[in-house]
């Protein structure tokens, strides 16, 4: 059962920070989870479908900040079962969810229950663990979650969610699932606020990496330099303050999507409409 390390030299404030990333073998999931765990006090979760690439990267990221309260878990968070087996294993607190991981496969591809896969893995598995998580959440101080968006958004069908009527392309169904996750953002931090759990997305930063390949891209920014934003939201005392909010370089930047509320009810609703064995 995934439970809380004890600590030694801190205090009982710090022992208690716990943060969840997911997708945290990728070039900008692990920089985030380097650099969270680089913070004092914090314990991190990497949550993966690799246990290979999984142990490696804690192996890594214990060694450079010589935090020893690393571990993870194996799950697929485009399979609403995994999530909720993980969930159902999770004991103590979870302070931190930062929902990280993506793909961006160049066919069309799906999951064993029939769902296409980015659309699946980019927006289901947002919305499943935010669900799956809420209680601990809830019972943490000063929650946060932050669903890793970007700039590149838009090509949104409500009436086409999994591109069976139109042709697949993986571009235009990773700007769909970004567009997603920051309108799922809003209409999450509208129902978490009474619990006082915050929901923010952001903007990464252009980094090389397998995502950025597949879509035709290359990257100028370092892993670092696309983890800070999230990093920031994550642990900045100021981040834990607004809810709601689209940021750019840890600045909060107007985002259209958030302003169409009939879209983004419509959006939650279909969502929520999906189950772990059907559509």
């Amino acid at each position: 059962m995934i439970g809380l390390m004890s600590g030694s030299g801190t205090s009982p404030r710090e022992e208690n920070r716990v943060a969840l990333v997911t997708g945290a073998t990728g070039a900008i999931g692990k920089a985030i989870a380097r650099q969270i765990a680089a913070q004092p006090g914090y314990q991190v979760l990497l949550a993966v479908r690799n246990e290979r690439k999984a142990q490696h990267a804690a192996r890594e990221i214990i060694e450079r900040t010589g935090n020893p309260h690393v571990r993870f878990e194996l799950v697929d968070v485009s399979r609403q079962s995994s999530i909720q087996a993980l969930a159902e294993r999770w004991q103590g607190p979870l302070h931190v969810l930062i929902n990280n991981a993506a793909v961006t496969p160049r066919t069309r591809k799906e999951t064993p229950e029939g769902i296409e896969l980015q659309f699946a893995t980019n927006v289901l598995g947002y919305f499943w663990m935010i669900q799956a998580f809420k209680q601990p959440l809830v019972e943490s101080s000063s929650p946060r979650v932050i669903n890793v968006s970007s700039y590149w958004a838009g090509d949104l069908r409500l009436d086409d969610l999994e591109f069976e009527q139109r042709p697949y392309h993986n571009g235009s169904a990773y700007r769909q699932s970004k567009q997603a996750d920051r309108m799922l953002t809003v209409a999450f931090a509208e129902r978490l606020k009474p619990y006082g759990v915050t929901v923010n997305a952001c903007h990464p930063g252009d980094v090389n990496s397998t995502l950025s390949n597949n879509l035709g891209f290359g990257g100028f920014e370092s892993a670092d330099e696309g983890a800070r934003t999230v990093t920031w939201l994550a642990t900045a005392p100021a981040a834990g303050k607004v809810t709601g909010k689209y940021f750019e370089n840890q600045i909060p930047v107007r985002d259209r999507f958030s302003e169409d509320r009939d879209a983004i009810e419509r959006l939650f609703r279909i969502c929520a409409g999906y189950s772990s064995n059907a559509k």
